[in-house]
């Protein structure tokens, strides 16, 4: 399973890939902003997404309308600080499948992305 991580810290990067290489998934690359996201996803194809808020150049939110109008179906799973109903909501509206609040368990991570893959094969 291929994954893109797109965070504008490499920190948060380095953590999430750590905790996905726990979970046996080993084919990650990473972007730093939706801009580079957007560029890397042609080429990459994942199978997943993982994607912060808050970045600059291109946020995360825009970069998910942009990857959704492209027609991708891919699961995406926002990972932010961005904690409010109303911009959990509004992620969700843009196209993304899960949510994960900033900071997060290696557990809580794990959970989400098997729950978000559950859901997708079933749909």
């Amino acid at each position: 399973m291929k994954i893109l991580l797109v965070d504008d810290s490499k920190t948060m990067r380095n953590i999430q890939k750590g905790i996905l290489t726990q979970l046996g998934y080993t084919e990650v690359q990473e972007a730093c902003d939706g801009l580079d996201a957007l560029s890397k996803v042609g080429a990459f194809t994942p199978d997943l997404l993982l994607v912060d808020w808050n970045m600059p150049n291109m946020d995360g939110l825009t970069f998910v309308k942009q990857f959704r109008a492209k027609g991708s179906k891919a699961p995406i799973i926002m990972v932010t600080t961005e904690a409010e109903k109303s911009r959990v909501v509004e992620a969700i509206k843009a196209g993304v499948n899960n949510y994960v609040v900033k900071p997060f368990t290696p557990d809580g991570l794990g959970e989400r992305i098997k729950e978000t893959l559950a859901r997708v094969a079933a749909a």
